[in-house]
């Protein structure tokens, strides 16, 4: 049974993580943000997260809208409403520490990410999005904290690429390729595998629960060499939650509201408090029955309240693929190479001329992220509007006169 390690404790199906993602449904607010964690507490998470936001680390100015649970949203400037200090932050990590569950916090960039650990967090959560951000990857692992990392809108090769960087990170500072990438094991260092967590994902909202083939998780743990659990975005607050521990994983992430009503950007397919206690009662169900080896009892249960067709349909074959509501936003919610302003034809690349962001629906989507450097000082073959995509096929090597 694979666990994973975090803040001293250990979890595993037979003690999951429950991760209550409150992201930024508190909208700035400390009093609501105070409830949300009192909230999600009492509903029976034992981890509350959230997202430190700042919009240029995750969008363009000129990405247009996207299309949210709420509706079509110009979404940078969402972003920027959301901004908040290291302060505000500091109030979270102190609110919810005083309830006993664990602080989580996804950052979106390195500016982000060096001021979550200022405040020594006791893991870093890196998003869907972000699983192909080379850049951030390396240095949240440098870091030595344990580290969870969500797998939606993502292919078998985009998971083994990022645990390649974690161990390139952990064997030379460099990233020189220094081991064998056949060996699952982690180098001697602070962090050890036991402090690597995966989190299945279906990146759509609300995600369908059809489409989350959860039998994966068991065959991803046994190929990865660490352990999974599952990030939620599907609406029932059971059956993926308990399928997904009765399947090993370790760990279950669901988006909390105070109400539905609300409007932050993701509360429209959150679980209310009276809902996520739904779930953590029903995962409670789970552990017992793992731990008594009833698992297939309380499945016959499941085929009765659900349906038998349905629970082997979100079960799944077991291969990782992009589901088919992801397909169309693959290359375009993961991060690439864009153009931060016009760039004419010649002109040089510098650091300030591009950045790492989210392409979305209208921009077109540039290099990933490990093929920055091979960016960086050549020159431009035409000219490129800002936020659009920046190729390899776009530049040549700087002319010398």
């Amino acid at each position: 049974m694979f666990c994973f390690e975090c803040g001293g404790r250990e979890y595993s199906p037979m003690a999951p993580l429950v991760i209550a993602e409150i992201g930024t449904a508190h909208q700035g607010s400390r009093e609501k943000a105070r409830e949300l964690i009192n909230r999600a507490a009492e509903a029976g998470a034992n981890c509350i997260k959230f997202q430190w936001v700042y919009a240029r680390e995750i969008l363009h100015p000129l990405t247009g809208k996207v299309s949210l649970p709420g509706g079509s949203v110009s979404l940078y400037e969402e972003f920027k409403k959301l901004e908040q200090t290291v302060g505000f932050y500091s109030f979270l990590k102190e609110e919810t520490e005083k309830t006993g569950a664990l602080f989580l916090c996804s950052p979106f960039g390195p500016e982000s990410l060096s001021e979550l650990l200022s405040l020594a967090p006791v893991a870093v959560k890196i998003a869907s999005p972000e699983l192909n951000y080379f850049q951030l990857i390396k240095k949240a692992t440098l870091s030595g904290l344990p580290l969870i990392l969500s797998t939606g809108v993502s292919k078998p090769k985009d998971i083994e690429n990022s645990i390649n960087w974690i161990k390139e990170a952990l064997y030379r500072p460099d990233g020189v390729k220094t081991y064998n990438p056949q060996d699952k094991s982690l180098p001697d260092s602070k962090l050890k595998g036991s402090h690597l967590l995966f989190l299945h994902c279906v990146t759509s909202y609300p995600a369908r629960e059809e489409e989350y083939n959860l039998s994966l998780i068991g065959k991803m743990e046994k190929a990865t060499g660490f352990s999974w659990g599952v990030s939620d975005h599907s609406l029932d607050p059971v059956l993926v939650p308990l399928l997904s521990l009765l399947q090993g994983g370790c760990a279950v992430e669901k988006h909390f509201t105070l109400s539905n009503l609300d409007s932050g950007l993701d509360d429209k397919i959150a679980l209310s408090p009276e809902k996520f206690k739904i779930m953590t009662e029903a995962l409670k169900e789970g552990v017992l029955a793992i731990r008594e080896g009833s698992e297939e009892k309380l499945l016959n249960e499941l085929f009765k309240v659900y349906g038998k067709k349905r629970i082997i349909s979100v079960l799944g074959n077991g291969r990782k693929k992009l589901s088919k509501s992801e397909k169309k936003n693959y290359k375009r919610t993961n991060r690439s190479v864009h153009a931060m302003v016009d760039l004419k034809k010649g002109h040089l690349l510098k650091t300030e001329d591009l950045g790492i962001l989210r392409t979305e629906k209208i921009l077109s989507p540039g290099d990933p992220p490990v093929n920055l450097e091979k960016i960086l000082g050549k020159e431009l073959k035409k000219d490129i509007k800002a936020g659009m995509g920046i190729r390899q096929k776009d530049v040549r090597a700087a002319r010398t006169l």
